[in-house]
């Protein structure tokens, strides 16, 4: 057995949720999930008995870039500082032995670590006596983050604990050092997107086409508005578990809650899964078609981050679906009849929207190469801007021959002026095309033509000149 001075006793320290702000296995469970779901559900279900197996599976699986995981700086600098006292630091984890074996390198600590194998999940008992074997016990001080950690702060000299609540404070029973910061409420909201639930306003253009204004069909278009904010916020939670490795090479979406570790995945998963059963029960509430096309969205959207937005142009035509489905549920949630020219204008429109989202990527990005997560390389640029060129001209010819037809001469007023709306429609959408080719804009051209002067300029023309007519 080796034995040190007090002043040079080891720290030991954990690595998911100490060391690092996230937890690896669930890394590798996302990160194998969309490389090969079928692989990483196989690996799941025949070893969710042998824990340290299932690890080893999920990390040959995953493939995981270690280097690129959120560190927490202040354990880290304790870390640090403990070595140039010439203290042996070294990581003792849970995790599989491949990755900490890379992590304890990216790190600076070397080769000296301990961590499961595939045979022994190096947690909780068997991790405190892997210690005392090693270094003798309360010879040793130990930082930790979780009830798992308790068994080792027993045998261990000093105590240091990362971001506790009060329930595992008590549960330690001895005096540890506390560092951190707990994760915050308003970051766990943050990664439900709120302010995308703007895009919800969609449902209530049937009712708006209709030309009903009754508090009864707002109340119900709100309702729907509910179970699809919900719904979306349940879908965006598991996008950016699928898209970690790609948020943290981007600029922007590096500082994501999930991808710079300040919620951790199993809070976003628990949240998730709360957010959806939420939305799928206040849609079955309102009714089975609502139900229905709350599930549709889900599943579809699913799809979206497992595969579909992989495949080069199959995506924006999944995202012109997803958001025709939201016009879709207003019409169901107010009960009224979608008419077949709302469609075939509408969905022309969001693919449009869908290639200027793709070509504002892609007038960001740095490198020639496809962007991460996506199909797309700048070499695409042409063809999306022709694609949204002429999804954007028959949006505005279906808008046109509406004007002329039987429907929009029994409901509007001033045909004349319904097609000078349409003129407004398409000066706006001729100008998110070309802030979408020079890169002009946010990422999600929802969210800026929600926030953009002149373009709110124009939508409240249209709308105005589309009242005007009717009356």
């Amino acid at each position: 057995m080796n034995h040190y001075s007090s002043q040079k006793k080891p720290l030991v320290v954990d690595a998911d949720g100490t060391l690092l702000a996230t937890d690896m296995l669930f890394e590798c469970f996302w990160a194998a999930l969309g490389k090969n779901p079928l692989a990483c559900l196989k690996a799941g279900f025949f070893n969710l008995n042998n824990i340290a197996k299932l690890k080893q599976e999920m990390a040959k699986i995953a493939g995981l870039d270690v280097t690129s995981l959120p560190v927490r700086p202040e354990v880290l600098a304790l870390c640090k500082a403990a070595k140039s006292e010439s203290r042996t630091v070294i990581i003792a984890s849970g995790s599989d032995r491949s990755l900490v074996a890379a992590l304890s390198k990216s790190v600076g600590f070397g080769d000296d670590y301990l961590a499961s194998d595939g045979q022994t999940n190096l947690t909780s008992t068997r991790k405190s006596d892997a210690l005392v074997a090693r270094f003798g016990a309360k010879n040793f001080d130990y930082i930790g983050d979780s009830r798992a950690d308790i068994a080792v702060w027993k045998t261990a000299d000093q105590a240091i604990a990362v971001a506790p609540n009060a329930r595992l404070l008590a549960k330690i029973g001895r005096e540890v050092q506390i560092i951190g910061s707990p994760t915050r409420a308003k970051d766990i909201f943050r990664a439900f997107r709120p302010h995308q639930w703007i895009k919800n306003i969609l449902l209530f253009l049937p009712l708006l086409a209709a030309h009903r204004s009754d508090l009864a069909g707002v109340m119900l278009v709100l309702w729907g508005i509910a179970a699809f904010s919900a719904a979306a916020s349940a879908i965006y939670i598991v996008n950016d578990l699928l898209d970690l490795a790609a948020d943290r090479q981007h600029k922007i979406k590096h500082k994501r809650p999930f991808a710079s570790g300040a919620v951790p995945i199993q809070t976003g998963m628990l949240s998730g899964f709360g957010l959806g059963v939420f939305a799928l029960g206040i849609a079955g509430l309102h009714s089975w078609a609502l139900l229905a096309i709350i599930a549709l969205y889900m599943v579809l959207s699913l799809s979206y981050s497992l595969i579909l937005k992989r495949l080069r142009w199959v995506d924006i035509a999944t995202l012109a679906a997803l958001y025709t489905l939201r016009v879709v549920a207003g019409s169901v949630a107010a009960g009224v009849e979608m008419s077949g020219w709302l469609a075939a204008f509408i969905f022309p429109v969001f693919l449009a929207l869908g290639c200027v989202k793709r070509l504002v990527e892609l007038g960001k990005a740095e490198t020639e190469d496809i962007l991460p997560g996506r199909g797309y390389a700048k070499r695409d640029r042409g063809d999306l801007l022709n694609i949204a060129i002429t999804a954007a001209v028959g949006a505005i010819t279906v808008f046109g021959l509406y004007s002329y037809s039987e429907m929009a001469l029994v409901l509007y007023q001033a045909p004349w002026e319904l097609r000078l709306a349409g003129v407004a429609v398409a000066v706006w959408l001729a100008r998110m095309i070309r802030r979408g080719w020079q890169g002009r804009m946010d990422y999600d051209p929802i969210v800026f033509a929600l926030r953009d002067p002149i373009g709110l300029a124009l939508i409240i023309t249209g709308a105005v000149l589309l009242y005007h007519a009717a009356v």
